[in-house]
């Protein structure tokens, strides 16, 4: 008997050894369910390349992208329409921004509005309509919104029911608060069951503002021009800098830039405003806020932007100024040694210009001003603003929070504004606005400040 235990015990494993075996069988059973949830997670957070986000139980997942995350998703099934856009190329940014905040406010889709290709803004008759996706990237737009703002086309609409029809209000008797009531009346279910919601009335440039700079900054980050237009500016940008590099290898016989460096010599970008259309407004609006800071002549603009010692001459400085309004043919003279003024047809591109309408020359401008090495502009302009709003939000994302001094990164000027040393004042876009009335029309109040938290844009 106790040979046949001890074989018995030879066989079997006692109880510590029985109790070991069942603890390693469990650790190795959880380790293997910690795998499986792993390769679960990874399936269904990351499906496909581009994943941007996703909300669960409050918590989010980023992936490794510039897209900000939103935690709510836009109705697909509601819509809004608001009127064709007009204006200059900034005041339709602002106003489709503007109808994506009331779209957004609302939980409705906004419908692809018409923008304006011609300058025409009295007699609507004379409008010509361009589709948004014309200009700027559809696809791409509701990529980088996702969740904020979403856009949608006139193929979406599922039934022919009529409209709701919101007239917008307007005169001194028709208030921001007036405003902000009437459209939170429009989320009851009276209203709210239609499913389009179509706004009639002023142009959306001209309905009260409700939201934020940095809503308004979310919606202009989402806005890329389609490809032609970017690819016409980058022409006029190469068009710059080989001028510029020519100019340099004349003036310093070491320096010959060769093929390969051209796109790195740097330009200043001038958004010149003189036009006759300027020049009426600017002077009944410094009458109206009894300023003198908003219009500037030729003479004021040259010799303050002479007093800018940021980068090494001789430099191209590139004037923006629309041609079809000009009336002043004086612009090239009076500049100071080492600046070499162009416009677009000194410089050699005005066939790239020429062929297309106002709209599109205007954002082939803008986008040469954009990634100039120094901008200078009129803080009273809409286009100006626009440009140091997204320069300055480059700036925030990169950390940098002020651009004073020598060293200053994409510095930007107000040249309607005296600064330091008689020069154009410093200018970064102040973030911390509760309001868009700086960008819409325009301030005296700029400085080398953001005012924002860096960490909201990262």
């Amino acid at each position: 008997m106790r040979k046949d235990a001890s074989s018995m015990s030879m066989d079997f494993p006692n109880c510590r050894q029985l109790t070991h075996c069942n603890m390693n069988s469990v650790v190795w059973k959880l380790v293997l369910l910690a795998l499986i949830l792993f390769a679960l997670k990874t399936v269904i957070l990351h499906p496909f390349p581009g994943f941007w986000w996703i909300q669960q139980k409050g918590i989010h997942w980023t992936a490794a992208s510039t897209t900000p995350a939103f935690q709510s998703s836009v109705r697909k099934d509601k819509f809004l329409e608001v009127p064709q856009i007009a204006w200059g190329l900034n005041n339709q940014k602002i106003a489709f921004a503007r109808a994506c905040l009331t779209a957004r406010l609302l939980n409705r889709t906004l419908l692809m509005p018409s923008l304006s290709a011609s300058l025409f803004y009295k007699e609507v008759e004379l409008l010509e309509a361009v589709a948004f996706d014309k200009i700027f990237q559809f696809e791409r737009f509701n990529t980088m919104c996702n969740g904020f703002i979403r856009l949608g086309r006139y193929s979406d609409l599922l039934n022919q029911a009529k409209p709701f029809e919101l007239q917008k209000g307007s005169g001194r008797k028709w208030t921001k608060e007036k405003d902000l009531h009437q459209l939170e009346q429009c989320k009851e279910d009276s209203v709210d069951k239609f499913e389009l919601i179509q706004i009639v009335g002023k142009n959306p440039f001209l309905w009260h503002d409700h939201w934020p700079v940095t809503d308004y900054a979310k919606i202009f980050e989402c806005m890329s021009f389609v490809e032609e237009i970017e690819e016409e500016a980058v022409k006029v940008i190469s068009k710059i800098r080989e001028v510029g590099a020519k100019a340099r290898s004349e003036s310093f016989a070491h320096d010959h830039t060769s093929g390969s460096l051209i796109q790195s010599v740097p330009y200043i970008a001038v958004h010149m405003r003189v036009e006759k259309d300027w020049m009426i407004h600017c002077k009944k609006l410094e009458q109206r806020l009894n300023i003198n800071q908003i219009c500037s002549n030729k003479t004021e603009i040259t010799e303050r932007v002479a007093k800018i010692s940021v980068l090494q001459k001789p430099i191209v400085v590139y004037l923006a100024v629309a041609d079809s309004l000009l009336e002043d043919n004086s612009i090239l003279s009076g500049w100071h040694q080492g600046l070499l003024p162009f416009e677009k047809k000194k410089l050699g591109v005005w066939d790239i210009y020429k062929k297309y309408p106002y709209l599109v020359q205007s954002a082939i401008d803008y986008e040469v001003c954009l990634r100039a090495d120094v901008f200078i502009g009129n803080s009273y302009s809409t286009f100006s603003s626009l440009i140091v709003l997204e320069r300055t939000l480059k700036l925030i994302k990169i950390g940098v929070a002020r651009s004073c001094g020598r060293d200053a990164r994409l510095p930007s000027y107000a040249y309607n504004i005296v600064g330091k040393d008689g020069g154009p004042q410093s200018w970064m876009t102040d973030f911390s606005a509760s309001n868009l009335q700086s960008i819409s029309y325009g301030t005296n109040n700029v400085s080398c400040e953001s005012k924002v938290l860096q960490s909201k844009w990262k």
